[in-house]
């Protein structure tokens, strides 16, 4: 019984890492915390593994920057399906239309 409950807990917290780094990773890239928190819940459920990290490592920005800098920078990936979930996710949590 307890291998069953520890397995249920490790299954659970691995998936919360993703989005913890990919919202620490929008922290860093100078998006606001409150921002970040939202797009980071949509996106980690309608991208890749491999498309969060590529997200999630984007270079620390010196200061606090726009979406649309942000945006322009997540385009500079090359790689149309980040780009679309980042843009709706950040319209949508921009907006506070947001589940």
């Amino acid at each position: 019984m307890r291998s069953a409950s520890f397995l249920v807990l490790l299954t659970l917290s691995a998936c919360a890492v993703p989005e913890d780094r990919l919202r620490t990773g929008l922290v860093n890239a100078g998006l606001p915390r409150p921002l970040a928190a939202c797009m980071a819940e949509r996106m980690v459920d309608r991208l890749s593994l491999a498309q969060l990290m590529r997200i999630a490592d984007l270079p620390r920005a010196r200061q606090a920057e726009s979406v649309e800098r942000f945006l322009r920078r997540v385009r500079a990936l090359g790689d149309p399906e980040i780009l679309s979930v980042a843009t709706s996710s950040a319209a949508l949590c921009a907006t506070g239309l947001a589940r």
